[in-house]
């Protein structure tokens, strides 16, 4: 095969189009990462114009959460109304529509089962940036691990709900909101923590040896707001400076119990410089 065969099949090198309006390797690059600039996903606020005209007249954050909820639960029918409003008999149980609040109980639970590959296919989709990690390596294509991945990122009960129109919003009312309140403190950028036991795998500049270096993150990352919750998921901790405009779920987002307890943070991946402690 030739080096330019070689480069189309090495997932490494991949990156499709987006709808943030700023080239995937790009957004992909630690140079983002130190100059960020606001990203909005195309046609998520103009087409919900109602939602962003009440959260203007909210007057704390909690006022704007109760006001995301309702209008996703009227919007996209997540709530599931009784069997007396249904006309149907109680033994009835037929799915329910899925939801975003489902897709962060489940990456909660296994980011690495269905709704973690729903996730990661919704960033690919947005942001263009292709996951190199689900279940395992997402190294040459095709693998078993590309077509489990792409089984379940696809699959039929996580997009009868217009699913990846409902995680536009979540990450636009994520943006929001951590520009009126100030979530997690004022400024462009948030300090984060990761635990890692695979960090060798992800160098992508520099080493360990020297604290400071480049790793490679996937497509969709966890990160913790303390160094302490950071280090039950791993021996070594990586210490960050994320983009706030990366940011899909901080705590006090949403009201739901959903991640709070290991304080996560959802985030848009990529090349990032870290410094690297082991505990």
């Amino acid at each position: 095969m030739s080096l330019e065969g070689d480069r189309e099949a090495d997932p490494a090198r991949w990156y499709t189009t987006n709808l943030v309006g700023v080239p995937a390797p790009l957004l992909a690059s630690t140079a983002f990462n130190a100059h960020p600039q606001p990203l909005h996903i195309a046609g998520a606020r103009e087409c919900n114009p109602g939602l962003f005209a009440l959260l203007q007249r909210s007057r704390d954050a909690d006022e704007a959460r109760a006001v995301f909820a309702h209008y996703m639960s009227l919007a996209f029918g997540l709530v599931r109304p009784s069997d007396e409003e249904r006309g149907e008999p109680p033994p009835d149980r037929r799915r329910w529509r899925s939801s975003y609040l489902k897709l962060l109980q489940g990456w909660g639970l296994d980011s690495n089962g269905p709704s973690g590959a729903v996730l990661k296919g919704w960033v690919e989709s947005r942001f263009g940036l292709v996951p190199s990690f689900h279940g395992a390596p997402l190294a040459r294509f095709p693998s078993p691990a590309w077509v489990a991945y792409l089984e379940q990122k696809g699959a039929s009960r996580y997009h009868n709900n217009s699913i990846f129109q409902q995680l536009d919003l979540l990450y636009e009312f994520c943006q929001w909101m951590l520009a009126r309140f100030a979530l997690l403190g004022s400024g462009t950028h948030a300090t984060l923590w990761r635990g890692s036991t695979r960090c060798e795998e992800q160098i992508a500049a520099g080493s360990l040896r020297e604290r400071h270096c480049t790793v490679r993150l996937n497509n969709l990352v966890s990160f913790s707001t303390t160094r302490d919750a950071a280090q039950c998921f791993g021996d070594w901790v990586l210490e960050a400076r994320i983009p706030q405009c990366k940011l899909l779920l901080v705590p006090g987002l949403l009201n739901t119990t959903s991640l709070h307890g290991e304080a996560e943070v959802l985030a848009i991946g990529g090349d990032c410089e870290v410094e690297a402690r082991y505990d």
